[in-house]
């Protein structure tokens, strides 16, 4: 890649388990290794994402996952892809990620979501009493900032750890909504295009355009989410890729997304109107080998400008996720 395109490197892992694991201890443990793995590679982040009531994804306690990660790395920056907010008071965000920076100082990023990461009902059970929503996203973003930053005169509140300790806080959006607020604000802003990539274009030039200088940060810095599949043939990256589609398949019609072994063919597994729909969700892929995936990338990066990738890969062994990466890694 030309000096031009220099881009950083991140990894999202969703902490995802297996059809044969028992238990949620197997997917936090590859979690840790992975984050060593791509450590020793040079990537800029690691992060997890808040998920509930989800049989295959352990990220739920994200927090206190991203204590066990942090403690088992030395500089690769540690994060939240990112916390749900309309789940949790923002004194709570603060005290937890205020605790984790005072741990592993200079180390720990606070990604912001407004959706709420599951389904209304467990969105209810998460909150009790709590009115949150994502209506109150823009106060609750404040509130936080507030409470990260300098006691202000005055305040009787305070987040103990949490003040004064300036987390970085980005925004992460699948609309055009967090790309505004982020813009307002000037912070980092984070599109979820691994997922929902239909508004990314729009959501990155209204981010770019309506973007104001903050103490922060003095000009737009926008991370992309990327699937990736990557071995050394196309072939074999699209084989091992099978287990992703089943995956989302399984999303798609509400079944269980514990991840199964990759098939020598989808045909017969999916329908028509499933096929695209699993192909539109990953529209943003990049499967193949590394000069596929060079190619794809150097397209992507034309188009976007982006600052920095940041890449999901939810392969069935744990060695193909890693080779995913080491391949990656030899393009950056």
């Amino acid at each position: 890649m030309s000096n031009q395109q220099k881009v950083a490197f991140s990894v999202l892992d969703l902490a995802s388990r297996k059809d044969t694991d028992q238990g949620p201890a197997p997917a936090l443990q590859r979690s840790l290794a992975l984050a060593q793995h791509v450590e020793k590679l040079g990537f800029k982040r690691f992060w997890v994402a808040e998920h509930h009531n989800m049989d295959a994804i352990v990220s739920s306690a994200t927090s206190v996952l991203i204590g066990y990660l942090a403690a088992g790395t030395q500089r690769i920056r540690v994060g939240a892809g990112g916390v749900m907010l309309p789940n949790h008071a923002p004194l709570v965000i603060a005290e937890q990620f205020g605790t984790l920076e005072a741990l592993y100082p200079g180390r720990i990023d606070l990604g912001l979501g407004r959706a709420p990461g599951t389904d209304p009902l467990t969105a209810r059970a998460l909150r009790r009493d709590r009115s949150g929503s994502s209506d109150d996203f823009p106060e609750d973003v404040a509130e936080l900032q507030q409470f990260l930053g300098p006691r202000a005169a005055g305040q009787q509140v305070i987040a103990m750890p949490g003040v004064d300790s300036h987390v970085p806080i980005w925004l992460l959006g699948s609309s055009l909504f967090s790309a505004q607020l982020a813009a307002e604000r000037g912070l980092p802003y984070a599109f979820a295009s691994h997922f929902a990539p239909r508004m990314m274009m729009q959501a990155i030039e209204l981010y770019r355009r309506y973007f104001k200088p903050s103490a922060v940060l003095a000009k737009p810095y926008v991370m992309l989410g990327i699937p990736l599949v990557a071995a050394q043939t196309d072939a074999h990256a699209e084989y091992l890729a099978t287990t992703t589609y089943q995956r989302i398949l399984a999303l798609i019609r509400g079944q269980s997304m514990l991840m199964r072994p990759p098939v020598e063919s989808m045909q017969g597994l999916w329908k028509p109107h499933e096929e695209q729909a699993v192909n539109e969700f990953l529209s943003m892929a990049m499967i193949g080998s590394a000069e596929t995936i060079k190619q794809k990338m150097q397209v992507l990066l034309q188009h976007t400008q982006a600052d920095e990738l940041i890449f999901t890969c939810d392969l069935y062994e744990h060695a193909d996720r890693l080779r995913s990466f080491d391949i990656l890694a030899e393009l950056q």
